[in-house]
């Protein structure tokens, strides 16, 4: 081999693995959780109305997204017969071989909604976080599935259980995990040892939402953001010391879903039956106020957004997001007023749903019938480049309007990874060479 064609070939094979290591996406909501897919070369258009598969793997109901890290897909599941279980699922990224699966006993009491686990599992540093509905909490080796330790929140903790069980991803910050799990004595937030799995502190008496919390920069600090059932707070990561906090009771019950959206010191959160809040986040001191407020006269009679479960987005000094019956709204960020709506991207239904991830100067969803949406969006309109569909609704989730597809897909190494109550599919995103 000459050297010009070795030089080639060593290009070609680099080249060829770069494809594959793209950006891990190890949590809810991608790598900050702040829903940005930060990958390019892309596809810009789809070439058929249903996306080539690359890989399938059998899994059973639940309602988490999946995560992938280092080359590998976790996701959890729930089977009733002929026992209760939760399981907890590790896949290769790139073929979809199944790596490790743990399963464990779990009986659904006094929770609605029992399709399976919500909260996506978290992989920091070679550990998989994985908390169950019914606060199950357990910390894997990630490479090998290996239990490295384990809780039972809700006895440790006395948690008041909230209606469709627990829901928020755990959170590490700086050598901590962070659950919100709504416990008692003051114990709506616990940060634990993420080594170790010792308690770190408990902080409030509030009520447990299904919001996962987030941590953003604030006055040179780093401050944990998360919304309760009573309130949004800002806490000091390493003590669970209060530093801030905004009243926001619900309207009817706790119905807190979305995770809270930081962009240029603005902070948003919206809910169902509550309408929305817009919060300045002080940049040189550690404290917020109120933008505004607004909320319509119930779930149809809507005013700014009433979301369910999509998180909306901020982008320059607008807001986008998914109202009551599913209507895509873009509003003024300064006032909650409306510039427009649409209902193209998702089919008129109560709790319909669409997930949004930003990337580069596109917008791609995920819709509950199981479409992908390459879109862009402005002021001026809802623009929609291309559209494909990607995998089937099931009725696990929502025995209604034929099935939904409600959990939140990953984007990583240029490829998208979906679920439903049947399977997780992996799809390849990645441009033409």
């Amino acid at each position: 081999m000459t050297k010009r064609a070795l030089a080639l070939a060593i290009v070609t094979v680099s080249l060829s693995g770069l494809r594959l290591c793209g950006a891990d996406w190890p949590q809810w909501r991608g790598p900050n959780r702040d829903g940005l897919w930060r990958e390019t070369g892309l596809v810009q258009k789809f070439d058929h109305k249903q996306l080539p598969v690359r890989w399938r793997a059998k899994i059973s109901n639940g309602y988490s997204g999946p995560t992938v890290a280092d080359r590998r897909v976790y996701v959890t599941d729930r089977v009733t017969k002929p026992t209760q279980l939760e399981r907890v699922h590790c896949f290769d990224a790139m073929d979809g071989a199944e790596l490790w699966s743990y399963e464990y006993e779990c009986e659904y009491v006094r929770v609605d909604k029992r399709d399976g686990p919500r909260a996506a599992v978290t992989v920091n540093d070679g550990r998989a976080y994985s908390l169950g509905t019914m606060a199950d909490l357990f910390c894997f080796d990630a490479a090998k599935g290996e239990m490295l330790w384990r809780k039972n929140l809700k006895a440790e903790y006395k948690i008041r259980m909230p209606f469709w069980g627990i829901a928020a991803a755990p959170l590490v910050e700086d050598g901590l995990l962070i659950v919100h799990i709504g416990g008692r004595p003051s114990s709506c937030l616990v940060a634990f040892d993420k080594v170790t799995g010792k308690e770190e502190w408990r902080a409030l008496e509030d009520p447990a939402s299904y919001s996962a919390p987030i941590a953003i920069e604030q006055a040179g600090k780093r401050v944990l953001v998360c919304w309760t059932g009573k309130r949004l707070v800002g806490l000091n990561p390493l003590t669970g010391k209060l530093y801030w906090q905004h009243p926001f009771p619900p309207a009817r019950m706790i119905h807190n879903i979305v995770t809270p959206v930081f962009q240029d010191n603005y902070l948003f959160v919206s809910e169902f039956f509550s309408g929305s809040l817009l919060l300045k986040v002080h940049p040189d001191k550690l404290a917020v106020e109120k933008v505004w407020r607004r909320k319509g006269a119930n779930e149809r009679l809507t005013d700014s957004l009433h979301c369910c479960i999509s998180t909306p987005i901020l982008q320059g000094n607008y807001i986008y997001g998914v109202d009551s019956y599913g209507q895509l709204r873009c509003l003024d960020l300064h006032t909650g007023d409306r510039i427009w709506e649409s209902q193209a991207p998702v089919p008129n239904a109560r709790w319909a749903t669409i997930h949004l991830v930003r990337q580069e100067d596109k917008v791609w969803m995920f819709n509950e019938r199981g479409e992908l949406i390459i879109s862009k969006l402005s002021p001026k309109g809802y623009h929609e480049i291309s559209r494909a569909r990607l995998i089937s609704p099931t009725a696990g989730q929502l025995d209604q309007r034929g099935g939904v597809c409600w959990a939140h897909p990953a984007f990583a190494y240029k490829h998208v990874y979906v679920r439903n109550d049947e399977e997780l599919i992996c799809a390849d995103l990645s441009a033409a060479d």
